[in-house]
């Protein structure tokens, strides 16, 4: 489900293909392009239009119990897609985008946490060497590539360009300029080589990110995911947006269109999420049927060598569990 994104005048008339389509596709149904859209995401837009994203309100957070029944439907689902993938030999290839704290990870970790990993895999490439700069631009991307029966997400990707490298000046104008109007070839060469490409942009309003990067600082155990370059992007947030604006507006192509993930509410966010993932490639049931669990071989004779010619590491907790 495609929403649409504000970006200015210029943005407005850069409707895609597949934009008119769903218009077109809307009106049969009797409908605008409001009856592809949820009441919430219509309310969000609206009021983007009148207070700017940084105040849109908050949606009520979904209770717990229905995320975790959901979630865990899901992830039964997401199985079935794993199998049909390596059945038919599918490659596919999800980008995750978003500002920083916005749920990326998070939907990630559910989406693999379930899967075989041989299968289904993340790739989070950090800073790029010496060697790595002097190569095409896209060539440490492709390495990563899947193969037949392979699915790769992508936590960041190819966009770092049209991100945190324009915003911070860790590319050159050229150099930024060439990416908008290579990046959108280089993903019709993706799609046309036979990949299935899905890119999500995860959005997050400034009062949340601000009580997420707050909540990472006092927080010990996620105090890491809180670098210098994240507190450096929440000074230049307009900055972000500009950035977000114009790579939208040249990449959101019918071929390997943008969808964007409202993520204030991590729970919505991950399972809506997962569901347009599964939503994206018709997939049928082949999960294994259940086997007979062998019996183990006889002893025939064998004798375990006893425990202490071992080294066990230490029992630190007592029997009773604590209690």
């Amino acid at each position: 489900m495609k929403r649409k994104h504000a970006g200015g005048a210029a943005r407005k008339h850069a409707r895609s293909d597949q934009q008119i389509a769903v218009d077109a596709h809307a009106r049969r149904r009797g409908g605008g392009r409001e009856a592809f859209r949820s009441d919430q995401q219509i309310a969000i837009e609206a009021y983007e239009q009148r207070h700017g994203e940084a105040t849109r309100p908050t949606p009520e957070r979904l209770r717990r119990k229905l995320y975790k029944r959901e979630m865990t439907r899901l992830q039964i689902e997401l199985v079935k897609l794993q199998e049909w993938i390596r059945d038919q030999g599918l490659k596919v290839v999800v980008v995750f985008e978003g500002r920083d704290a916005a749920g990326k990870g998070g939907t990630i970790k559910r989406i693999l946490q379930s899967l075989n990993p041989r299968i289904c895999d993340v790739v989070a490439l950090g800073t790029p060497t010496d060697r790595e700069k002097t190569q095409w631009y896209f060539q440490r991307y492709v390495a990563q590539l899947p193969a037949a029966g392979q699915m790769v997400l992508f936590d960041r990707s190819w966009y770092n360009r049209a991100g945190v490298e324009r915003v911070m000046g860790f590319c050159t104008e050229e150099e930024y300029r060439d990416f908008l109007r290579s990046a959108p070839e280089f993903e019709r060469m993706l799609v046309r080589s036979g990949i299935i490409l899905i890119k999500y942009w995860f959005s997050v309003s400034d009062a949340e990110q601000e009580r997420r990067f707050k909540d990472r600082i006092k927080t010990p155990t996620k105090r890491w995911k809180l670098s210098p370059m994240d507190l450096e992007s929440r000074r230049r947030w307009v900055e972000y947006s500009k950035a977000k604006d114009e790579m939208f507006r040249h990449t959101d192509i019918k071929q390997a269109p943008w969808y964007v993930v409202e993520s204030d509410d991590k729970r919505r966010a991950r399972l809506n999420c997962i569901r347009h993932l599964l939503s994206q490639i018709p997939y049928k049931d082949l999960t294994p049927e259940p086997v007979e669990l062998p019996r183990r071989q006889r002893a025939g004779g064998y004798v375990r060598p006893p425990m202490s010619e071992q080294t066990i590491i230490p029992d630190h907790y007592p029997a009773d569990g604590g209690r």
